[in-house]
C-alpha cells in the first residue's frame, strides 16, 4: 500500500541517528536530500505536509535564466542562472525542455522595442547559444503568427527560447525526493518538527506523526532548515538566529482551456508592469502571474487576483467570448520567498530577485537556506554538500553524480522495448504525447517495470480517468513508490490531474474510486469521501453541477 514506505520510514527516524536532518521538503530540501545521500551521508528528511507542498507546487512551471533581471543590471545573477538552466537541459532532456516565448510590447512601455529586444539577444549571448537565437517580430508579423494576441496598442516584439518542465513543478520536486531514496535517506511527509535542541554535541529534534499522532524524537549531527517561506518560523521553534530573513510576494495563476493550439509561450507586461505569460499545461494554459506583497506564507485566491488576470488576459488578447470566472479550471497560488538582509520593510517587487542565500552557524552545525527557485536547484544541493563537508561531517562520496536522467544507452534500451511491444499503439487518443516518451520522462529506469506490467495484462495501460494522462499501472506504482498519504497527494503532485481536468468531471469519473482502491486499499472509501469534501469545498458551483 501507498503507506507502506512511509511507515517504515517513520519508525527508522526514530530508532537510528543521521548525519543530517532536512527540515522542508519543497525543493530546498529535495536537492539537499538527493545531494548528500547521493553522496553517502546518512539523511533523514520530514515534511510537516506533502513533498513540494507549498511555494514548490505553485511556480510557474518554468526553468529560466532570468532575463527580468537584466532590467535591474543583476548581470552576475543572470549568468549564474543561465548557467544553471543550461545545466537542467542537459540533465533532464526530457523534462526540463526548450519552449519559445514570444513577447509583445505594448506602445508607450518604459523601453523602446528595439532596445528590450537588444535585451534579448544580450540573454541569448549570456546563455552560451544554449537555445535558438531570437528574433524582432512587428506588431503584422505578431498578429499573422498568432491571431489570439491584440495588436491594436502594439509596437512590435520578438521571440526568444528559455524552458519550462513538461510535467509539472512539484512532480520535478518528488523526483529528487525519489532520488535522494534511492540513496538511502529516510524520508517521510506528514511530520513535523516540533522543536529541536543541542545537546551533547548533537541536535535533538522532536517530530511528530501529522497521521498517527505519535511522537518521537531524531537526533543528527548538523540540523537544515529548508522550509520555504516558513524557514524563518522554522528557526524561532529551534533558536537560531540570523541576519537573512524572509519578505513574501504572493503569485497566482489560473488554469483555463487551451487558448493557442502554437506550443509556445505567450509573453507581456501585465497592468503592474511585471511579466505576464500564458503558459501551455498539457491540454490547458496556465495564467499569470500576480505579484503581491504579503505579511505571511498562508495565503489564498482572491477575487481581486482573479480579477486582475482575467482582465489583463482579456484586455491583451482578442478572445470571443471573453474570460470570466467560469472558464477557470484550477488555480495555483503560493508565496515567492525573497531573502533580504533584516527584517520587515517593503521591496519594489518587479526589482528585488529570487537568490537564494545558504546561512551557516558552524558552532551549531546548522544551515538555513533563504529564498531560491527551481531554475538554480542543482546549485543550491552542491552548496549544501560542499558546507556539510566544512562542518566535519564526512562526505564519503564526494564526486558522485547525484542528480539527472539515465544514460542515453539505457533509455535506448527502454525506448527499443517499448518499440518491441508496440506500445505507443496503446496511447490514449486523447493523450498529448506517446506512452513511451512519458513513461520515460516521469519514471526513468523505472518505466521497465511498467513495460513488464503492461506485457503481463494490457489493460494496464489504459486511462482510468479520463483526460487525465495517468496509467493504471501508474497509479500502481505510484502506490507502492511514492508515498501517497491523501488523494489530494496523487492528484494534485504527484501527477497534475486537478489542475487540468474539471472538478466535477474528477468527481464523476467511474475510474475514482478504482484509483483509490490501488493507492489506499482497504482505506479507499474514507480517502475517497474525504477528497470529495474537500474539492466540493474549494469548488461549490463545480460540485453542485456534477
Amino acid at each position: 500500500m501507498a503507506a507502506t514506505l512511509r511507515n517504515s520510514n517513520v519508525k527508522k527516524l526514530g530508532e537510528h541517528p543521521f548525519d543530517v536532518l532536512i527540515v522542508g521538503g519543497g525543493i530546498n530540501g529535495a536537492v539537499a536530500a538527493a545531494s548528500l545521500a547521493g553522496r553517502g551521508v546518512r539523511v533523514a528528511l520530514i515534511e510537516r505536509g506533502d513533498f513540494a507542498g507549498g511555494s514548490s507546487s505553485s511556480s510557474s512551471n518554468l526553468a529560466w535564466g532570468g532575463i527580468k533581471y537584466l532590467e535591474s543590471m543583476e548581470f552576475l545573477l543572470v549568468n549564474k542562472l543561465c548557467k544553471s538552466r543550461n545545466r537542467l537541459m542537459r540533465a533532464y532532456p526530457s523534462t526540463v525542455k526548450e519552449i519559445r516565448f514570444f513577447t509583445t510590447i505594448q506602445r508607450g512601455f518604459r523601453f523602446p522595442v528595439w532596445f528590450v529586444f537588444l535585451g534579448s539577444v544580450l540573454y541569448w549571448i549570456m546563455g552560451r547559444f544554449a537555445t535558438r537565437a531570437p528574433r524582432y517580430i512587428s506588431a503584422r508579423a505578431i498578429e499573422q503568427a498568432e491571431p489570439v494576441v491584440n495588436t491594436s496598442k502594439a509596437a512590435g516584439g520578438f521571440e526568444y527560447s528559455d524552458c519550462y518542465l513538461y510535467d509539472n513543478d512539484a512532480r520535478f520536486v518528488f523526483n529528487f525526493i525519489r532520488k535522494s531514496l534511492n540513496f538511502g535517506c529516510i524520508a517521510a511527509n506528514y511530520v513535523e518538527s516540533t522543536g529541536a535542541r543541542r545537546e551533547g554535541g548533537e541536535w535533538i529534534t522532536s517530530a511528530r506523526d501529522a497521521i498517527s499522532g505519535a511522537t518521537f524524537e531524531i537526533r543528527s549531527k548538523a540540523v537544515i532548515n529548508a522550509c520555504g517561506p516558513w524557514v524563518d518560523a522554522q528557526n524561532r521553534t529551534t533558536g537560531e538566529q540570523t541576519q537573512h530573513h524572509h519578505l513574501f510576494s504572493k503569485g497566482v495563476h489560473l488554469i483555463v482551456d487551451k487558448i493557442t493550439d502554437n506550443k509556445r509561450v505567450l509573453t507581456f507586461f501585465a497592468s503592474d508592469g511585471r511579466l505576464f505569460f500564458l503558459i501551455p499545461m498539457g491540454p490547458k494554459t496556465c495564467i499569470g502571474t500576480t505579484d503581491t506583497q504579503v505579511a505571511a506564507p498562508d495565503v489564498a485566491v482572491t477575487d481581486a487576483d482573479r480579477d486582475f488576470i482575467l482582465d489583463n488576459a482579456n484586455a491583451l488578447l482578442d478572445l470571443d467570448p471573453p474570460l470570466t470566472r467560469a472558464s477557470i479550471i484550477a488555480e495555483r497560488v503560493g508565496v515567492r520567498p525573497l531573502a533580504i538582509r533584516g527584517e520587515g520593510g517593503l521591496a519594489d517587487w518587479v526589482q528585488l530577485s529570487r537568490k537564494h542565500v545558504i546561512e551557516v552557524n558552524e558552532v551549531h552545525q546548522h544551515l538555513s537556506i533563504f529564498g531560491g527557485k527551481l531554475t538554480d536547484c542543482l546549485n543550491v544541493g552542491d552548496e549544501v554538500a560542499t558546507w556539510i563537508k566544512r562542518l566535519g561531517i564526512a562526505v564519503p562520496q564526494p564526486d558522485n553524480k547525484w542528480y539527472g536522467e539515465p544514460g542515453a544507452e539505457l533509455r535506448e534500451e527502454f525506448m527499443l522495448q517499448a518499440q518491441l511491444m508496440d506500445l505507443d499503439s496503446l496511447t490514449d487518443p486523447s493523450s498529448s504525447e506517446p506512452l513511451s516518451e512519458r513513461f520515460w520522462r516521469r519514471y526513468g529506469e523505472s518505466a521497465f517495470g511498467l513495460l513488464e506490467r503492461i506485457r503481463e495484462d494490457e489493460t494496464c495501460a489504459k486511462l482510468l480517468i479520463k483526460k487525465a494522462e495517468y496509467t493504471r499501472c501508474e497509479i500502481e506504482l505510484a502506490a507502492r513508490r511514492e508515498m501517497i498519504v491523501k488523494l489530494e497527494d496523487f492528484m494534485r503532485r504527484r501527477s497534475k490531474i486537478e489542475e487540468v481536468v474539471r472538478p466535477m468531471e474528477i468527481i464523476d469519473a467511474p475510474g475514482l474510486r478504482e484509483a483509490c482502491e490501488i493507492l489506499f486499499g482497504g482505506a479507499a472509501e474514507e480517502r475517497l469521501t474525504e477528497y470529495r469534501q474537500a474539492l466540493c469545498t474549494v469548488h461549490t458551483g463545480d460540485c453542485r453541477q456534477s
